[in-house]
This record gives C-alpha cells, sequence and structure tokens, in this order.
C-alpha cells in the first residue's frame, strides 16, 4: 500500500489550490460602486486610502506566489489572478500619488508612463503594468481572450468599468462577458446613429483591434456578435459583418475615475 499512498501524497501536492482574493473582493465591494446604469463604475479612492493595510496585505499576498505556484493553476485561475493583480496594482499606483491625479497619465516623467513603472513584484519578478497586461496575458495564447479589455482597469473615465467585486476562477467566463455587455451598452461611449448609418465606438477598438479580428475575422464581425448591447438590429449586424457599415472612434477620456463630486 505504501507505493500508492506515495502518489496520493504526490498527487495532492500538485493540486492546484485557487488563490484566495477575498481581502481585494470585500475591498472592491464597499469602495466601487456602479453608476449610470450598471455601465459605468466609480472608485472611492478616500475610502480605499482608509482601508491601504487591507490593500497593502492582498498586494503582498499576490507578490508572495512563484511561477510555479502560478502555473499550478488552471487556466482561469491564472487569468483571473493576472486581471485582480494588474487593477489592484493600478489602485496601489494611483493611492501612492500625492495628491491623487486628476489623470493617470500625470504620473511618470517624459520617458516613462504609469505603465512603465517597475513598483511591484509578480511572479518572482519585479514588474510593470505593462508586463501584466501585454506579455503576461495578450502574448499567452493559453489566456487571451478580448473579453480582457473590458476587465483591465485603467483608473480612468474612458475605461470599462472596475468591478465592485474581485474576478474568481468559478465566475470568469459569466464576469467577462458581463463587463463586455455593460461596456458595449454605455451610449457614451459605443454609440449606433441611424441616419448617418455610422457606428462609433470607444478607441479601446482602434488600439486592439488585432485582438479583436483574430477572434471574430475582422473588428466588425466582433461587434456584430454584440449587436444587442451595442443597439443594433439584425440587418445592421449583417451589415456590419460585411463591412458595409462605417466604424468611427471615439476620444478617450483619460479623467480619473474616481466618485463624482456631487455623489
Amino acid at each position: 500500500m505504501r507505493p500508492l499512498l506515495t502518489i496520493a501524497l504526490v498527487l495532492f501536492t500538485h493540486t492546484a489550490i485557487a488563490f484566495d482574493h477575498g481581502d481585494w473582493d470585500t475591498l472592491l465591494k464597499k469602495h466601487v460602486h456602479w453608476v449610470r446604469g450598471g455601465v459605468a463604475s466609480r472608485v472611492d479612492y478616500q475610502g480605499m486610502a482608509a482601508d491601504r493595510p487591507r490593500l497593502d496585505r492582498y498586494l503582498d499576498d499576490l507578490s508572495t506566489v512563484s511561477e510555479r505556484q502560478f502555473q499550478d493553476f488552471d487556466r482561469n485561475q491564472q487569468l483571473a489572478f493576472l486581471i485582480n493583480a494588474y487593477n489592484a496594482f493600478t489602485l496601489r499606483l494611483i493611492l501612492d500619488q500625492t495628491p491623487h491625479p486628476d489623470s493617470i497619465r500625470d504620473i511618470g516623467g517624459l520617458f516613462s508612463g504609469p505603465w512603465d513603472q517597475r513598483f511591484f513584484t509578480l511572479l518572482g519578478e519585479r514588474r510593470t503594468l505593462d508586463e501584466v497586461e501585454h506579455g503576461l496575458i495578450r502574448d499567452n495564447p493559453d489566456l487571451m481572450d478580448p473579453r480582457i479589455h473590458f476587465a483591465v482597469n485603467c483608473a480612468s473615465i474612458g475605461c470599462p468599468a472596475l468591478r465592485p467585486e474581485a474576478y474568481t476562477s468559478e465566475r470568469l467566463d459569466w464576469q467577462l462577458e458581463d463587463s463586455t455587455h455593460r461596456f458595449l451598452s454605455d451610449r457614451s461611449r459605443n454609440q449606433f446613429d441611424q441616419e448617418s448609418r455610422r457606428l462609433s465606438v470607444s478607441s479601446i477598438f482602434k488600439w486592439y483591434r488585432d485582438d479583436f479580428a483574430n477572434a471574430a475575422g475582422d473588428l466588425g464581425a466582433w461587434l456584430a456578435d454584440y449587436s444587442g448591447p451595442l443597439g443594433l438590429t439584425t440587418r445592421d449586424a449583417d451589415l456590419l459583418r460585411d463591412n458595409r457599415l462605417a466604424i468611427r472612434f471615439l476620444p478617450y477620456d483619460w479623467s480619473l475615475n474616481g466618485l463624482p463630486t456631487d455623489q
């Protein structure tokens, strides 16, 4: 029986244990609020600052995960881990500024913006936010999903909403789909003009056009699959798939996604 016991122990040792995002979930539920009917959210940065010890504990826990431990996670655990890490370290970057900036793009200098700063440790290395989004997620074909563009949050009003909950492996697909629908339903950032027959969408679709095209053949086909939240008729969606509807890209609002002063 001893060989069987040894095998069982080895299998147990290598069973992936999901990372606990509980502290992050608590912070988001407490300090992030849906606005405008749930198509956007705002962050109570002052409240987050008051809860800084809980945030720092969560970030420290993220930083203790080794590359080997990460590789033992399943695919959804890995993606949820990286999305939450990106969002949490972005929030820390904002809180580290005194006073809080009017825009995340105010952080850094002429040759080093906020996404180039190597200010945290993840998977055993000092990292930048760009390395997490582009290197660890977008450049990994096992993890890449165009819907991540509606999950990673750049602390800006133009950015898709920061959800008031942590991403989890068990609910990841639903959360990504829900975040996508909410963003596409926002008429300030994605709108179809029946008179001009023109679809105006967020600049996210310009910057990452290839990600959407790779998933559906081209950008128009990907957008057509979400005709409902975009407010398109079936006929409009068919025209979009056939590249017979003009697409233009709206300006991006880089203002900080803090609570409005009238809330």
